[in-house]
């Protein structure tokens, strides 16, 4: 008989903390990825086929390929270390759907935004709700194929970041890379400058 305590559905006894953390940023900016590519489970989706009527609501500018949205949330998990794991909650990115991500965002140690360097001014109004929430994040770009690359004290400039806050680069569709941007978000929320500007 295959035991019940299956190490990919449950974390390790030795677990004594777990921290929730938001991936977020606007519609199409690779959430669903970056959650699905760390998750070691399988992660849970909520994505629903996109529709005509849903291009009245769904701005699509910009955005190549995109045949499925995000609904309600991603999740996925992952284990740090035999005592620290993290719970992964990717909220939708259109702003009909602020209500739920403010509901996400109970018991969130901080956010990790993802942002499409061809795409940053959709990046502000995220930023604003976290701003409004109080909740501390570090802010990805999300590498696309053929996207452009900035250096990052333009990046810095365009976004309107405060010194303190991370900015890094990562690539949601490789484990590594977004274990990365994962990593910069948690030692800057346990970073004690950052307790001193807040």
């Amino acid at each position: 008989m295959a035991s019940v305590l299956s190490p990919d559905r449950y974390v390790p006894a030795s677990v004594r903390t777990s921290v929730k953390i938001l991936i977020v940023g606007p519609f199409a900016v690779g959430k669903t990825t970056f959650v699905g590519t760390l998750s070691e489970i399988r992660p849970l989706r909520t994505e629903e086929r996109m529709t005509q009527a849903g291009a009245l609501v769904d701005d699509l500018s910009g955005v190549r390929g995109k045949d499925t949205t995000t609904v309600a949330m991603d999740f996925g998990r992952l284990t740090l270390s035999d005592e620290v794991v993290l719970y992964l909650f990717g909220a939708p990115g259109q702003q009909r759907f602020t209500q739920m991500w403010k509901d996400l965002a109970h018991g969130a140690l901080g956010a990790l935004v993802l942002v499409d360097p061809t795409r940053l001014q959709d990046s502000f109004d995220v930023m604003g709700l976290l701003e409004e929430l109080d909740l501390p994040y570090a802010v990805a770009v999300n590498q696309f194929d053929g996207a452009p690359r900035f250096p990052d004290a333009e990046l810095r400039e365009a976004l309107d970041l405060l010194p303190q806050t991370r900015l890094v680069t990562c690539d949601a569709r490789d484990r590594a890379s977004a274990a990365s941007a994962l990593i910069s978000l948690v030692d800057y929320l346990f970073t004690p400058v950052r307790q001193e500007h807040s």
